[in-house]
């Protein structure tokens, strides 16, 4: 057996599996490796191939195992399967990960940079708050559609049942539903709250995000933004 020159790395929360071979593909390394050492198991290593899944903390990974001299490559999950062979376990995982990163047909993952994931931290977090926004909208209109109260769909009709709460012509329903109505309300006030202070944070390239406008042109442009 020779040197490695390619290693599959299935990583994950606690504990990866390495799956190494030589250049002409017979097993040098098959063993199980903590958090803890990862980055010095392969500090002692000479700069190889390294295949990781594009799974949650694979960027990370990336960039990490580039600092220490590696050629990592990032693949989907999905073009990996069809190189599991048996049951699917870490082990059979890695070795997958190993067969697959050296097919000349494979398809990678840039590693995208810590500023990068900086601002799809954003755009994530914005788009949770907007589907709690969503979320709100609809409870309010169907536990109002229960008393009779009927709007229309969106955001328009969300706001007309709210100021229709506010006025004196709720007082009946104030009166005999005071507690449900400050919930409701304060629910709402806080999710336009929230939404309002993702508004103000300002991250390098989300201006430029915004004003491309939808989640398509958005996409083309983070594509372009990409380091070559």
């Amino acid at each position: 057996m020779g040197e490695v020159s390619t290693i599959g790395l299935d990583i994950a929360k606690s504990v990866f599996q390495i799956h190494g071979v030589d250049v002409d593909g017979a097993v040098v390394i098959r063993r199980r490796v903590s958090r803890a050492k990862v980055s010095e198991f392969f500090a002692a290593l000479p700069p190889c191939l390294i295949g990781i899944e594009a799974c949650p903390t694979a960027h990370h990974w990336s960039r990490k195992l580039q600092a220490l001299g590696h050629t990592v490559r990032l693949m989907p999950p999905n073009y990996v399967k069809a190189y599991l062979k048996r049951s699917k376990n870490d082990a059979n995982d890695a070795a997958a990960i190993c067969e697959a990163v050296t097919r000349p047909s494979m398809r990678f993952v840039p590693t995208k940079s810590e500023q990068q994931q900086s601002g799809l931290m954003l755009h994530r977090g914005r788009q949770l708050l907007v589907r709690q926004r969503t979320m709100l909208s609809n409870a309010i209109r169907g536990h109002l559609a229960e008393l009779g109260i009927i709007s229309a769909k969106g955001r328009n009709g969300t706001v007309e049942l709210l100021e229709l709460l506010r006025t004196r012509k709720m007082i009946a329903f104030q009166r005999s539903h005071g507690s449900a109505s400050k919930f409701l309300l304060g629910n709402t006030q806080l999710s336009r709250q929230r939404l309002g202070s993702s508004r103000s944070v300002s991250m390098p390239g989300t201006d430029r995000v915004r004003k491309a406008g939808g989640s398509r042109k958005s996409l083309a442009l983070a594509r372009s933004l990409r380091p070559r």
